[in-house]
């Protein structure tokens, strides 16, 4: 019924250039993921990060499984503890995921306390041990995404020895986020914006480390910004903004294949209402929820004519208990998708 996966060349997007949606708790679940699918076949996409011992004690199926239409798609992993690390691997492969990211760079209380995320930076040796732990026992590529230090840390001085483990112990990729973390004194939504970015620091990363996938995240908002990125780096990865403005991803393929990042993309809407018509209505059928599906829809049409109208009825006629497929249909016909973007989508503070 829905796009069947397209084989890939093994290790295919560790060739530059490559645009990455960040892993989002509570967002890039599988339902987002399939949406974003649908508007770019090139787009790497992440899983929201699960925790290893999620992974090991908890509903395997419920947390690790996804349509095969969401290919390539990576999960990311959090954890401290190498051999519960490289059993989630284990598990993990029988799923079918492309490639396994390591967070170091959630600076969240619980995933503090659990002693892993943003608060590894401090011990680039223990994050070796535990890519070294992931590589033994993983078919696909095992990558890394990290911040540029932590709390009074100084990005210059340790940032390169961390790279420089990380890539010794076998990381086959590094994204970066160009921000520092402070895990006390600032919230997670305040660490995508208070620390201030060192793009260069990161640029200077990837000078010094040629022959290594290295990626770049934090504050990029658009695909204006992306181009500018990808002329230092090998990869892009967008969090918020593209979650937020969807139909900006319709025009990542071209992107990557050497258009530029002006213009509206063609997209068949009609065709995508389809689809996730019958998305939600397969899903309906096996006991979940019309909203499960439209929250991540929202963004579709910033700058449309109708768009307040289709987040409207989205934001209220979906969430209604026996809410069914046919309201997506509604949201779609109140969008003048002919008369395409008329404005330019308002600019918004969103890190990736």
């Amino acid at each position: 019924m829905f796009q069947e996966p397209v084989k890939q060349e093994k290790n295919r997007y560790f060739k530059a250039p490559v645009f990455a949606v960040a892993p989002m708790i509570d967002w890039t679940d599988r339902h987002c993921r399939f949406l974003h699918r649908q508007l770019s076949k090139d787009a790497l996409l992440y899983t929201e990060m699960v925790v290893a011992d999620a992974i090991i004690h908890g509903p395997r199926d419920r947390l690790l499984s996804f349509s095969p239409a969401e290919h390539p798609v990576a999960l990311q992993l959090g954890g401290s503890d190498p051999v519960k690390l490289a059993e989630a691997v284990r598990i993990a492969a029988d799923y079918g995921y492309d490639e396994i990211n390591l967070n170091v760079g959630c600076p969240s209380d619980r995933v503090q306390s659990g002693t892993f995320g943003a608060c590894l930076m401090r011990d680039p040796a223990h994050v070796a041990d535990l890519v070294s732990a992931m590589k033994r026992v993983s078919s696909v590529p095992v990558t890394v995404k990290c911040r540029i230090g932590v709390d009074d840390q100084e990005p210059t001085d340790v940032l390169p020895d961390f790279l420089a483990r990380v890539i010794g112990a076998g990381a086959d990729a590094i994204w970066i986020h160009a921000r520092k973390a402070w895990l006390q004194g600032l919230s997670p939504k305040e660490n995508r914006e208070v620390p201030p970015l060192d793009y260069a620091l990161v640029y200077a990363m990837k000078r010094e480390n040629p022959d290594v996938f290295i990626g770049i995240n934090g504050g990029i908002a658009d695909l204006e910004q992306a181009a500018t990125h990808l002329t230092h780096m090998d990869g892009v990865m967008l969090g918020r903004a593209a979650y937020h403005n969807t139909g900006m991803l319709a025009g990542v393929d071209a992107f990557l294949a050497g258009g530029g990042p002006e213009g509206a993309p063609d997209v068949d809407w009609p065709a995508l209402c389809d689809t996730m018509m019958a998305y939600a209505a397969e899903l309906i059928g096996r006991g979940g929820r019309l909203h499960h599906v439209t929250r991540h829809m929202v963004g579709l049409f910033q700058g449309f004519a109708g768009a307040r109208r289709f987040r409207q009825i989205l934001s209220t006629d979906a969430t209604r208990p026996g809410a069914g497929p046919e309201v997506i249909a509604v949201a779609f016909a109140a969008v003048d998708i002919d008369g395409g973007p008329r404005v330019q989508p308002e600019e918004r503070k969103l890190a990736g």
